[in-house]
């Protein structure tokens, strides 16, 4: 049975990260939903923009199948760069297509859980005075819409990088949403919060850096696995980090890998013969 997650929030939940300054993730233990259709994960996950990248979904999924070798994980892509918690109202279009790929998935796989990073876009103008409300209205449609009411959902904090340059400059309010943020996972039940302290971001001043997307999963991860709040960087993120890149590849995973290759033009299709015969 594939165990999947709902992917929401806005552009740091769907991944900004650069292709290039990271190793790519490749397990047919990790799945996505396109088309209908569970297919091995490839980066970007989340394709909302032409210039999606590295989410922390890749991470958190390889740390599950590490430490859960006889599951399969599947990753329902459903972020929307620069969203505001409004439009993901319960009546809004965002929630609603959510809820519909999530039941898809549903068809077969056990859903088990939510994960969510927003608040970038409602950091500014005063929008942290409701923000916990209209939180609170989203999880409880999502649980409710989805029939699972201890459904675990993990929140993401926002970066210390946000409010100086760049984009990031505009969202000069971040810390009070991280507060609400915080806040809301400690109260609500089955809610995890998980730091975002350290990590840094692309030169635009609002969107994590591919290094610090694979670190905010392993957070993300470790607070599912130990449904406790994670309120520091990890300890033993850097060796973390090390065996996801050393790891052995399967002949499945080699495969795809080529024939990625093939598709960029990086090899010829005689070349690519020459790897499937080895």
């Amino acid at each position: 049975m594939i165990k999947s997650f709902l992917m929401a929030g806005q552009s740091n939940m769907a991944g900004r990260g650069f292709l290039h300054e990271v190793t790519p993730i490749y397990n047919e233990k990790i799945q996505m939903l396109r088309n209908g259709r569970w297919q091995m994960m490839a980066e970007p996950i989340n394709v909302d923009r032409p210039v999606s990248g590295i989410s922390l979904a890749g991470s958190f999924a390889e740390a599950w199948c590490r430490e859960n070798p006889e599951d399969r994980m599947g990753l329902i892509p459903c972020a929307e760069g620069g969203s505001t918690l409004d439009e993901w109202a319960v009546e809004g279009i965002l929630f609603r297509h959510a809820v519909i790929q999530a039941k898809f998935a549903m068809e077969n796989s056990e859903l088990t859980g939510i994960l969510w990073h927003q608040g970038e876009s409602d950091s500014t103008n005063g929008n942290y005075k409701g923000y916990y409300q209209k939180l609170l209205r989203i999880m409880e449609g999502f649980r409710k819409e989805l029939n699972a009411p201890e459904l675990p959902i993990l929140i993401g904090g926002l970066g210390d990088f946000l409010g100086k340059t760049g984009f990031g400059k505009h969202c000069t309010e971040y810390e009070l949403v991280n507060q609400e943020l915080q806040k809301f996972a400690v109260e609500q039940e089955h809610c995890y919060f998980v730091t975002a302290s350290g990590l840094t971001s692309n030169p635009d001043g609002i969107h994590m850096d591919a290094i610090s997307q694979r670190k905010f999963g392993l957070r993300y991860y470790e607070a599912f696995a130990s449904k406790q709040h994670v309120m520091k960087p990890l300890d033993n993120e850097d060796e973390l980090l090390r065996l996801i890149q050393e790891r052995t590849h399967t002949q499945a995973e080699k495969i795809y890998m080529h024939s990625m290759d093939l598709a960029l033009g990086k090899i010829t299709y005689d070349e690519f013969e020459a790897e499937l015969r080895k």
